[in-house]
């Protein structure tokens, strides 16, 4: 089976997080990526943990890794032959460093017209704050997640994963893709750019609309959705699950399912809105009734009755469930520095072509000698690159 980005050869000059989770949807659907790293004798790497830790080899599978040293002249030399053959650039550094290393996209179309810049910053390529340096932290501050996570008069509160970081991977990769089917027609790459800031204001969608259409500004309503009603977090005889029984049909079939039907016909709790009116009410009323379940028993009747309802795992508990493990979301790779380990798998299922695991994180620079010969370089040449700290 060929893989269906087996053709696009793309440059990954990303590092930490955001950039690297674009470049891992290109790699896991088959494209040929070879990582650029800086050399050792280049001094400290920012790679955003250690090499062998969970993150970077979550992230970095399915790739090939080279040394090179852009900034030395005959490095950049190299990496704009490479650019030459390439179809793909990938970075995610300051936007103004690209620049300065003469591996813009305008330079970058000079030698290749058909190339696609995929570009991730902090907040954006140009503006007030496109030289400030990017955090996925400050990105939910400032794009107004923090204000809406947590308890009501808790403060704000950070999400518990890097939200802002994988979002703008995600829509980077998305870019990146629309680039390359364009180019199909138009002939031409062109530069794809998104920010930590863009993607988390994009993330937040219904909440921003709110105050963008309705001039409603969203508040925190801790485990409680903020619309749907009652749909939250219900404390059970030994756990927590989660409950969504909005809307009233679905209002009426949990009512009864939990034998508190009683709770449909009190005004307080008999229409859309006046459950919003009485939320704190009527969730006080469903936590009595269903704190006599446990939380197993609790989820099958409700799914039964067709109310939608989950358990709230830990990481090792959300493994173990027989849906995650159907859908295979801890994906075997084989390490040769680790052995056996799992990454997590790709929540895309493609009939025809699935993602495929080529292989595990690369070690640093494992295939600049390879790499480097299929873009013409001779053995002498790469020896001599690496007595001079090139790669």
């Amino acid at each position: 089976m060929t893989a269906p980005l087996a053709r696009f050869t793309v440059l990954d000059l990303t590092r930490v997080r955001a950039g690297p989770t674009a470049v891992r949807y290109l790699a896991d659907w088959g494209a040929n990526v070879v990582k650029i790293e800086m050399p050792p004798s280049a001094g400290e790497q920012d790679m955003g943990g250690p090499r062998h830790g969970p993150d970077f080899q979550n992230l970095h599978r399915n790739k090939r890794s080279i040394t090179l040293n852009l900034k030395e002249p005959d490095g950049r030399a190299v990496f704009m032959k490479m650019v030459e053959k390439a179809d793909v650039v990938v970075e995610n550094y300051r936007a103004d460093v690209k620049f300065r290393l003469g591996i813009d996209y305008e330079n970058l179309k000079k030698v290749n017209p058909r190339i696609v810049l995929g570009s991730i910053s902090g907040f954006g390529q140009d503006g007030p704050y496109a030289g400030h340096a990017g955090f996925d932290q400050i990105a939910q501050g400032m794009g107004g997640l923090m204000w809406i996570t947590g308890m009501p008069g808790q403060g704000p509160v950070r999400a518990g994963i890097a939200v802002a970081d994988v979002g703008a991977g995600l829509h980077c990769a998305i870019g990146i893709l629309i680039a390359l089917l364009g180019r199909e027609s138009s002939g031409e790459g062109q530069w794809v750019s998104t920010s930590l800031l863009q993607a988390m204001i994009s993330m937040c969608d219904f909440q921003a609309a709110r105050w963008t259409i309705g001039r409603e500004v969203p508040g925190q309503a801790g485990n409680n959705h903020p619309t749907s009603i009652p749909t939250g977090v219900f404390k059970t005889s030994d756990g927590y699950i989660n409950i969504a029984a909005s809307g009233g049909h679905i209002y009426r079939r949990f009512c009864k399912a939990i034998a508190a039907e009683e709770l449909t016909t009190d005004e307080r709790f008999s229409t859309d809105k006046a459950r919003s009116r009485n939320r704190d009410a009527l969730n006080a009323e469903i936590e009595a009734r269903v704190s006599k379940f446990t939380s197993a028993a609790l989820v099958k009747l409700l799914n039964e009755a067709g109310v939608p309802a989950g358990p709230i795992y830990k990481m090792d508990e959300m493994f173990a469930d027989p849906q995650v493990k159907h859908l295979k979301m801890a994906h075997p790779v084989k390490s040769a520095k680790l052995g056996e380990i799992e990454v997590i798998g790709q929540a895309i299922n493609m009939s025809a072509t699935p993602f495929q695991m080529r292989g595990a994180t690369p070690e640093q620079g494992e295939h600049t000698d390879s790499v480097l010969a299929e873009f013409g370089y001779d053995a002498a040449s790469i020896a001599d690159f690496r007595k001079r700290g090139v790669i």
